[in-house]
């Protein structure tokens, strides 16, 4: 569970324990027949920040909830699509950090009773919500055809994808941790960044929070006879209650990376076509024949614990 606006109070009152991220592009070079093909970023390569990193946990329902129904730009149509964003989503990620030692991807398994509560109230809602904007849909649909403008029968019979798949028992969700697991074997007999890698996939069919699944290893890992106390740790998710968390595994080098929140602007463009200046209702273009335009990627930023806890230090030294 997050900490709502926990990250921006943060970041403002302490504001050197931000960092931007130095991320390495896609270059593009000409093939034998002159046509330019892009040559993937060699995570093989020293990390761009200066930093070496031993380990990387991804929390990733904050990876899949992005990829399946994005703010900035139309959602992907069929699961295969997603499936492909999420891979894509994940790189990037782990070519910003290039862990040497372990990546750990852990997906939100059964939560705890207390909290599969809310969890409960939060699906009615959603549904809820759901069954109105279809009804609305179905509404606006009536109105265009009675207003004479033709429309397709693939926009008629439309079923909107249900964000409730994302929970732990779905075949959403089964698919997706065999889709990781191919992609992930795919990526290791590939790429020469991952061929020392450990990876670890914890799945939803093991129970528990993606975040405490995450600290959870971590401290089985410091009762390891060869353990290194100087790992350096990289975690990624959207909930500020990793932060809480980080500071609470006292190891002395371990940064949160998530999403610069201040860079942020929500689009204001039509749903369908990505375009500025008009609504989804005004959108005249067919959707086969609508280019969509390539969404800027969202800068990313480290936050450092270590500089955290010595902020904090000061701060309650009484």
């Amino acid at each position: 569970m997050g900490v709502p606006a926990l990250f921006r109070w943060l970041s403002k009152k302490y504001p050197k324990i931000v960092q931007s991220v130095a991320e390495e592009e896609e270059t593009e070079m000409p093939d034998a027949e002159g046509i330019n093909i892009k040559v993937p970023v060699n995570m093989a390569t020293p990390n761009p920040n200066g930093t070496e990193f031993d380990n990387l946990y991804l929390d990733m329902n904050g990876i899949v909830h992005p990829c399946t129904h994005p703010d900035n730009k139309p959602a992907p149509e069929t699961e295969e699509e997603m499936m492909v964003d999420i891979f894509s989503y994940t790189e990037r990620v782990v070519n910003m950090v290039r862990p040497r030692k372990v990546l750990f991807m852990a997906i939100d398994g059964v939560a705890p009773r207390a909290k599969m509560n809310q969890q409960r109230s939060r699906r009615f809602r959603s549904a809820q919500e759901a069954k109105d904007k279809e009804e609305a849909r179905r509404e606006a649909v009536a109105e265009w055809e009675a207003m004479g403008k033709t429309i397709s029968d693939d926009e008629k019979n439309k079923v909107a994808w249900d964000s409730n798949a994302i929970t732990p028992g779905t075949p959403f969700m089964d698919l997706l941790a065999l889709s990781l697991r191919y992609w992930v074997v795919q990526k290791m007999n590939t790429d020469p960044g991952w061929k020392d890698l450990q990876v670890i996939i914890s799945d939803a069919s093991v129970p528990g929070e993606g975040e405490h699944k995450i600290m959870d290893f971590i401290r089985r890992q410091r009762t390891n006879v060869g353990h290194d106390p100087n790992s350096r740790h990289v975690i990624y998710g959207l909930d500020a209650d990793l932060i809480m968390l980080a500071l609470a595994t006292h190891e002395p080098h371990f940064k949160v990376l998530r999403e610069d929140v201040f860079s942020q602007d929500k689009g204001t463009g039509c749903r369908i076509c990505g375009e500025e200046g008009h609504y989804a209702a005004q959108c005249t273009g067919v959707k086969t024949e609508i280019k969509k335009p390539p969404t800027e990627k969202k800068p990313f930023i480290f936050l450092d614990v270590a500089i955290l806890r010595e902020y904090l230090e000061v701060e309650l030294d009484v």
